[in-house]
Formats: C-alpha cells, sequence, structure tokens
C-alpha cells in the first residue's frame, strides 16, 4: 500500500509524542511495557499477577535478578498518567482470584492503563542513592489488537483477503449465510444503507462463529466487530468485505463499495490510528501471550491460523535496538518475548516442548524481531499456576500427572465436572517434532472420530488455586518474564 501524506502526518504526530516522552523521562525513567495477547490467552490474568509479583516481592522469583538480590526496595501503584483512561483494577482483580469463589477475572472489554513505581539499588556505580523506575502498563481487549494490520490494507486488499479466508475449508461452513447475501450484492450499485447493514451483521456472526471454543480461529479482522465497545452500532462498524476482482480500479461514486471503503477509511482513521498513535507506537518492551494449547484442542487448522495472527499483527509493531535518536524521534520495542499461557495444564515435562512448538508457531515474527536487531526471548508461562504435579498409581503402573479443579461445565472421557471437585489429569506428551501440529492429523484423533468435538489433546481449563491470605500468588517463569522485560532497566 503507498503511503500518503495521511502517513506523513501521522509520523509526525508520533515524533512529536515520542519527543515529549523523551523529555519527560529525563526526570523520571520510564519503561512503556505492552502486554500483548489474543483473545482466551490470558492477558488480564498476565497483568495481575506481574503487578502482584512487583508490589508483594518477596523469595517467590528467583529468576528475577533484582528482586532476588534485594535491590529492590518497594513497589507503589501511582495514578495512571492519562486522565482520559480508566484505571487498572488490579486490587479488584486479586480479589476475584484469591476470594471464597475462586474466579478467573472477566475479560477486558475497554482499554485502562496502570503505573508502577519501582524504587531499587543499582548494581552497578557509586554511591547508595536509590533510583526509580516508572513502569507503565496498557491493558485492552485482545480482540482490539486485530486491528493493527488494517494499518497497512486498503479496503481493497483488506477485502480480497477477508473473502479469501472465508472460503478456506474450516471457514466456509460458518460463512456460508454471509456467502449467500455476498453474492446478491453488486459493488457497483447503487449505495443502500439497508443491504450495509444486513452484510455488516452477517459479517460479524461469521467473525463470532469462528472465535467459538470448538474452531478456536485467530485471524479475525476488524477486531471492533467483536468488541465494538462504545461503537457498538455506529456507521463506523457498518461496513463488510465486497468479492471484488484482483484489480477492480477505482470505485464508481455513490457505489455500495464507495461507501464501504468510505467507512473503512473512517474506521482506520477514528479508531485504529488514534489507538496505535496513543499506545503502540510509544512501547518501549513487548510480551505477546499466545493460547497455543486452545489452538492445539481445535486441531491443525486452528494451529495454522494463529501462526498467520501472530506473523500479520507483529507486522505493525516498531521493533528495534534502542537509540538516542530512536528514543527522541520514533521510539522502537526493543525486547519481545513470546509466552506461552496456561503451561500449568501441561506437566513440566513438556515445558519444553511447548517452548519449541511455540517458537515454530512464531517463527514469521521471530525471524522479523531478530533481523530489526530486537532482543527476543521464548517462554512456558503459567502467570497464576492453577494445578500441581503428582506421580499417580493406576494399573501398577505409576504416572506424571497434574491435579487441579476443573471449571464448572468441563468435560473429558465422558465426565461433565462440577467446579467443586479436584481431579488428576494425564494430559500427555507434545511430540517432539512442532511441524506434526500443523499437518499431522495423526495427532488430532477428534478429526476423524466418531465424535469431532474429541481430539488426543482436550486441555481442560480450570479454576483458580487456593491461595492462603497473604501468601503469593503461585506462577510458572513469571520472573524468567519479569527478568527478560525489566532486568537490565534495573541493573
Amino acid at each position: 500500500m503507498a503511503t500518503t501524506w495521511t502517513d506523513y502526518l501521522e509520523d509526525a504526530r508520533i515524533a512529536a509524542r515520542a519527543a515529549r516522552d523523551y523529555v519527560g523521562g529525563l526526570s523520571r525513567p520510564t519503561v512503556r511495557l505492552g502486554i500483548t495477547g489474543l483473545s482466551r490467552a490470558g492477558k488480564t490474568v498476565f497483568i495481575t499477577a506481574l503487578v502482584d509479583a512487583l508490589l508483594r516481592g518477596g523469595s517467590q522469583l528467583p529468576v528475577f535478578e533484582a528482586m532476588a538480590s534485594g535491590r529492590i526496595a518497594r513497589a507503589t501503584l501511582e495514578p495512571q498518567p492519562d486522565d482520559t483512561v480508566p484505571r487498572f483494577d488490579v486490587e479488584r482483580h486479586i480479589a476475584t482470584l484469591t476470594g471464597a469463589d475462586r474466579r478467573w477475572p472477566e475479560s477486558t472489554t475497554r482499554i485502562s492503563e496502570l503505573r508502577v513505581a519501582v524504587t531499587y539499588q543499582p548494581a552497578r556505580g557509586f554511591g547508595t542513592a536509590e533510583r526509580t523506575l516508572i513502569v507503565d502498563i496498557v491493558d485492552y481487549p485482545g480482540e482490539w489488537l486485530l486491528d493493527l494490520p488494517l494499518l497497512n490494507r486498503s479496503y481493497t486488499e483488506w477485502s480480497q483477503e477477508a473473502v479469501r479466508l472465508s472460503r478456506e475449508p474450516v471457514r466456509a461452513p460458518l460463512a456460508a449465510d454471509w456467502h449467500i447475501h455476498l453474492q446478491t450484492l453488486n459493488p457497483d450499485a447503487p449505495a443502500e444503507e439497508n443491504e450495509a447493514v444486513k452484510a455488516a451483521t452477517l459479517f460479524r456472526r461469521y467473525l463470532t462463529a469462528c472465535r467459538q471454543e470448538r474452531f478456536s480461529l485467530s485471524l479475525l479482522p476488524p477486531g471492533r466487530f467483536l468488541m465494538p465497545g462504545d461503537l457498538e452500532n455506529s456507521p463506523a462498524l457498518t461496513f463488510a468485505p465486497l468479492d471484488l476482482p484482483e484489480f477492480p480500479g477505482e470505485p464508481v461514486p455513490g457505489s455500495l463499495r464507495a461507501m464501504m471503503e468510505r467507512r473503512y477509511e473512517a474506521y482506520r482513521s477514528t479508531v485504529v490510528r488514534p489507538f496505535f498513535r496513543h499506545h503502540f507506537a510509544r512501547l518501549d518492551r513487548q510480551i505477546v501471550l499466545v493460547d497455543a494449547l486452545s489452538s492445539l484442542n481445535a486441531g491443525p487448522e486452528a494451529v495454522c491460523d494463529l501462526e498467520n495472527a501472530i506473523g500479520t499483527i507483529l507486522e505493525s509493531f516498531r521493533t528495534g535496538r534502542r537509540t538516542l535518536l530512536s528514543s527522541i524521534v520514533r521510539p522502537r520495542i526493543d525486547r519481545v518475548m513470546f509466552a506461552a499461557t496456561k503451561a500449568d495444564h501441561l506437566h513440566h515435562a513438556s515445558h519444553d516442548r511447548l517452548e519449541v512448538f511455540l517458537r515454530r508457531l512464531a517463527d514469521r515474527a521471530i525471524r522479523r524481531v531478530s533481523y530489526s536487531g530486537a532482543a527476543i526471548d521464548v517462554a512456558a508461562v503459567a502467570a497464576v499456576r492453577a494445578t500441581r504435579e503428582a506421580r499417580v498409581r493406576t494399573g501398577g503402573n505409576e504416572y506424571e500427572a497434574i491435579v487441579g479443579t476443573p471449571l464448572a461445565g468441563e468435560r473429558a472421557g465422558g465426565d461433565v465436572f462440577d467446579g467443586k471437585t479436584e481431579v488428576a489429569m494425564f494430559p500427555g506428551e507434545l511430540p517432539k517434532d512442532p511441524d506434526l501440529m500443523f499437518s499431522g492429523r495423526s495427532v488430532f484423533r477428534g478429526l476423524t472420530a466418531a465424535d469431532p468435538t474429541e481430539t488426543d489433546y482436550r486441555f481442560l481449563r480450570f479454576r483458580p488455586p487456593i491461595v492462603p491470605r497473604g501468601a503469593p500468588l503461585p506462577h510458572i517463569r513469571l520472573d524468567r518474564a519479569l527478568q527478560f522485560l525489566l532486568g537490565d532497566r534495573l541493573g
């Protein structure tokens, strides 16, 4: 897509904002930490656990050097820097996790922020004066992340790509009603509001169906179609792809295509660009949370779709080495961690294989980030560990198992769990060769079994663990994430 004057103006706005941030950071060094994840990746839980770990401290973070060595004196919450953005309610989320009901926090439905001030003793240098690092965290619906690739796509490009994707075997049945209506639309016919509303409604239903747990598809832009927020029923969301030829030429004035294209551009300019400018373009560090296990539950099509979503989304991130010039004019993300969440759903013997699978899943994005010069890490994590490990004897043999309380309504082997009973599960092992997960149908038994909902991989959802009052939240490798994302800035 060719660069326009709008793009130049947007770059100028980003540069001006970067200069203001740089000047402000001279007196109070700040790290803007992006915690990103598609729907169901556990982003709200991760932010809650990370902030709780910084505030609480203690000996539960051995890999986080500044904390383990005692150099962090304290961490405190401060008012978020943007007076127009709600505060991330970390106290309420902790209470939800650790209360008598032990529930996971609700998914994010709007943008929020949180600022943490970390006071620490430098590991190097002269003197004993304490310093303070400001950590700014932005939380937003994972669905909105899907909007970022639209910045680099015209309406024609997005429309052609969306129609092509909808015709793939796993998606076509879900898009059937929309496809029928799509064939009745003439892009060059006069614009009619009723046709636009119907097309947008059917397209949204198709996207919503793709997100169902059985399919767990990820590449579903525009994100506000799934999580509209305050844009519900606005004209900015009343557009949809059209079935356009490869080289469609310019739209006929007053046509349906012209109206759809105008609304698409309005969506990009009034929703996507400001979101990118105010938040993403200012990031210093990034962790990308990936719910790899849900895609394994759904089968190889969901795995491949998640691979494409990760690669597409990362195209919008500005990564590279941090320099003085980039800090002032064009901020860059100089560290990116890819984290496979819910590692507690597997025995620790499979954690390395989960990391290998994630590295294969994010290979295209990792190569792009590496080429830019940014540092990269890949880890299997559980921000809040919901299970524990045990050895269980059955049939004269011992097996490695995980023990936890499945959520009410979860199913496995014909059993339906009540949300109260603790059970021991044998999660199985991931294959050594991650490529099998992308094309090896033999490892996805459910695709050919009599019951199409059953597969070799049925990772259950568990309730949060019982945490004694005052005790830290249990985790897997949260300290590794903290060390990679903040360790050098606390050195």
